[in-house]
């Protein structure tokens, strides 16, 4: 072991009742340690987690990679494209692809005895993943939806259920308008709540068949087909494979591919979560420069209240360098202390959070009821070197004061 390791090491544990000025000002730099450790922890943990979640919603609604037409405007009342089983298999046996189904949309009108709301209709085949979607239903089931003939059975959120007073089993009536009003009568098979308004109080999901029916189209054709990736990392690469293939192809009725991927469809939601990242450095910065300063004026403490020792250690030949190193030392057990408490702390927090859900949100503004938490131990691992770097990279500077100290006048210090 190295001397200043060791007279570190001795400084530290020293319980002998002696002086105790530098207790409280260490006692301080170790809580700003913890505090600030736990708070990074605890809003790396919770912006991770929110970012996820509602990616997960956005995703789950319209799945990683969109394929649809060309001419397609801005509207849910788009241009088909043909998606047949062919083109299915080659897409599903993409790399990197891991679902492909198709779906049609048509807007339209909900209309019951005492209110009425506009709503997109969503057809899905028989492929249709429900994973998603069973997440998030409360009541009722999912059922088996068709291409080739009409259930009218339809899912519908329960921000629309709850304005317009329905439940599972209910019927009700929904009209289109084309050349004339076009009516169809459907059933409420099961009712779902993600918190995501942009699509609950939107989206009502029955079998593609019957939308195909509504919108005219010949066989074969779709509003788009929805894949979804295995790795969302691959997202950007994978959809320029895939378009690099498809975009400007024409299919047998003339309508031309056009591929585009969850965060093309969507740039506020996604430009809107970037930002979250800015907040994160700020929230790490400001939490570091208090860690590292509460640290430096415990350490500055400690030297003056050393004094007489360092005099002691010139007179017997240690160099400033020497005793310099010795109170570094000291200052990364500290350190260590406060950062293993606040460790502690957030990821106990983070736990709690994760399986009680202590701390609500209001999700027509965040668009999840509770704060969402993810622990990333590579994340967590880099916050506590970073840390720990900085906080003694901050207290190189203050050591300089030992070089001040002149063993003739300190050890006469008291």
């Amino acid at each position: 072991m190295s001397f200043p390791l060791f007279i570190a090491r001795r400084i530290y544990r020293e319980s002998d009742g002696g002086k105790q000025v530098s207790r409280p000002a260490v006692l301080i730099a170790m809580a700003g340690i913890a505090i600030g450790l736990a708070v990074m922890i605890i809003a790396v943990a919770v912006v991770i987690g929110f970012k996820s979640k509602v990616r997960d919603k956005v995703v789950g609604f319209g799945s990683h990679i969109q394929i649809v037409n060309l001419d397609a405007v801005s509207s849910y009342e788009t241009r088909p494209v043909v998606a047949d089983d062919s083109l299915l298999r080659v897409l599903s046996a993409y790399p990197g692809v891991t679902h492909a189904q198709r779906f049609s949309t048509k807007p339209g009108m909900i209309k019951t005895d005492d209110a009425f709301q506009g709503m997109v209709l969503k057809g899905v085949g028989p492929e249709f993943d429900p994973t998603f979607m069973r997440q998030y239903l409360v009541e009722g089931e999912i059922p088996a939806f068709s291409d080739t003939a009409a259930t009218n059975l339809a899912l519908i959120s329960k921000t629309l259920a709850s304005k317009l007073k329905l439940k599972p089993g209910d019927k009700i009536y929904t009209y289109y308008i084309q050349d004339n009003i076009r009516a169809r009568r459907l059933q409420i098979a099961g009712i779902y709540q993600t918190n995501f308004s942009e699509y609950d109080k939107l989206f009502l999901i029955t079998d593609l068949y019957l939308v195909n029916r509504l919108n005219g189209w010949l066989p074969g054709q779709v509003t788009g087909v929805e894949l979804q990736i295995r790795d969302y990392g691959q997202l950007a690469p994978t959809t320029d494979a895939i378009a690099s293939r498809l975009d400007t192809r024409p299919d047998r009725y003339g309508g031309v591919y056009y591929v585009r991927s969850v965060e093309q469809l969507n740039p506020q939601i996604f430009a809107w979560l970037s930002l979250l990242d800015l907040n994160v450095w700020v929230i790490l910065i400001l939490m570091i420069g208090v860690a590292g300063f509460t640290m430096i004026s415990g350490l500055l403490i400690i030297i003056i209240e050393r004094t007489n020792m360092i005099g002691v250690l010139k007179a017997l030949g240690a160099t400033n360098f020497t005793i310099r190193k010795t109170f570094l030392w000291f200052a990364v057990f500290l350190i260590g202390k406060g950062m293993l408490i606040g460790n502690v702390v957030g990821i106990a927090l983070c736990l709690l959070q994760s399986a009680f859900g202590l701390f609500k949100l209001n999700p027509e503004t965040y668009y999840v009821d509770t704060v969402p938490v993810s622990i990333n131990p590579l994340l967590i691992l880099l916050i506590n070197v970073g840390t720990l770097a900085a906080s003694v990279l901050m207290l190189i500077g203050p050591s300089f004061l030992i070089t001040k100290i002149h063993p003739a006048r300190s050890i006469r210090y008291e």
